[in-house]
């Protein structure tokens, strides 16, 4: 493995190679998270010692970008999962480029059926907002996360805060920190109508309560 890195501005170049999804699926909402982001998110979780050493899931890893970043920044162990078969390889690809590959490991499959457990999860689930996603799709990432880490970073639309702040108490997990992001979402889609639409993100770190 390379020596980890120790400036977010490193980061945020590296993870800028980190290519986009190839064939975006509707169904599973897929948006790339922007480099410039998913670095931000990552230093904090790094600031607040929930990286370094640690073993971090990634559910719904896409390509890769919170994994390899995550291994990059001095995590013990890494574990991606997507139901997207067709990324896996491209997020294996990367990690071995940026020389991760022996802490980082991509699985192909339905989360639900994964027995894992980890120090933090870092993701990025659907936004739920398309009619033709996935019912709730957001709360089976919330659930799967509190299940299986203590503390959880968790990419949501801002609008939905209250209703998070709510689901994730009923989890018995508090949030614990709030970072505002606007999540640029470009002309993927037949549906979209414009080349790029900002819409306005809440990251949430999550502590799941002891008992």
């Amino acid at each position: 493995m390379k020596r980890k890195l120790t400036k977010k501005r490193h980061l945020e170049m590296m993870l800028q190679n980190i290519p986009p999804h190839d064939n975006p699926k509707v169904h599973l909402e897929q948006y790339t998270t922007p480099a410039s982001i998913a670095s931000d998110i990552l230093w904090n979780a790094h600031t607040l010692d929930d990286i370094n050493d640690k073993v971090v899931a990634d559910l719904g890893c896409g390509t890769g970008i919170f994994a390899i970043g995550a291994a990059l920044l001095g995590a013990r162990k890494v574990i991606g999962l997507d139901i997207d078969n067709d990324v896996i390889g491209t997020a294996k690809m990367c990690a071995s480029k940026m020389g991760v590959d022996d802490i980082t490991e991509f699985k192909s499959g339905d989360m639900k059926n994964f027995n894992l457990r980890a120090d933090t999860v870092i993701q990025n689930p659907p936004f739920g907002a398309q009619k033709s996603g996935t019912k709730n799709a957001d709360r089976v990432f919330m659930n799967k996360a509190v299940e299986i880490a203590p503390v959880i970073y968790s990419l949501h639309m801002g609008e939905t805060e209250k209703f998070l702040n709510e689901y994730f108490h009923s989890l018995n997990a508090n949030i614990t920190h709030r970072f505002y992001y606007s999540f640029p979402i470009p002309h993927i889609y037949h549906f979209h109508k414009k080349e790029k639409i900002n819409v306005d993100v809440v990251v949430l770190r999550i502590e799941r309560n002891n008992g």
